[in-house]
């Protein structure tokens, strides 16, 4: 049992990183659907004065989405090693954040939950996404996130 327990973070984080990594081939690729779910956040914006925020070359495009979830994916399984653990703590956070946009994003814009009509796969998929990050670094790499935050603290705040 100790084995399986001391493994879940692991499991963890290979499930985070499928979920980014085979969400690239719709972003990378410029997909009719995510063409949908982007030009609709881009529609979104532009009624409050942000034209091009989610379009091809904007600040949230799916090119920066995408990549962001790709070196998401790439510190989660850094983390596989032990010596690299803590890259792991740092990728569930960056997962926590990408996932927590596009949850609010489904819920509070016209995206709405079920933007391409495959039944709220989509949106489920982001919502396990974003319980398993939180999971990862409140409970399972907690010390390696506190951690983190302490070397980042010492950067702006040096003792």
């Amino acid at each position: 049992m100790p084995f399986i327990i001391r493994n879940i973070p692991n499991a963890i984080a290979l499930f985070m990183s499928a979920i980014f990594l085979d969400s690239l081939r719709y972003k990378f690729t410029d997909h009719p659907n995510t063409q949908v779910i982007f030009g609709r956040l881009n529609e979104w914006a532009a009624s409050f004065g942000a034209p091009g925020l989610f379009g091809h070359t904007g600040l949230f495009s799916q090119y920066v989405i995408g990549s962001a979830e790709l070196v998401a994916s790439g510190l989660l399984l850094s983390g596989l090693l032990p010596r690299l653990r803590h890259l792991q703590a740092l990728g569930a956070a960056l997962g926590v954040a990408i996932m927590a946009g596009a949850v609010n994003f489904h819920l509070w814009t016209p995206l709405t939950t079920d933007p391409n009509n495959d039944g709220g796969g989509l949106f489920v998929a982001a919502c396990i996404n974003l319980v398993a990050g939180i999971a990862m670094v409140v409970w399972f790499r907690r010390v390696e996130s506190l951690t983190l935050v302490k070397r980042v603290a010492g950067v702006f705040a040096p003792v």
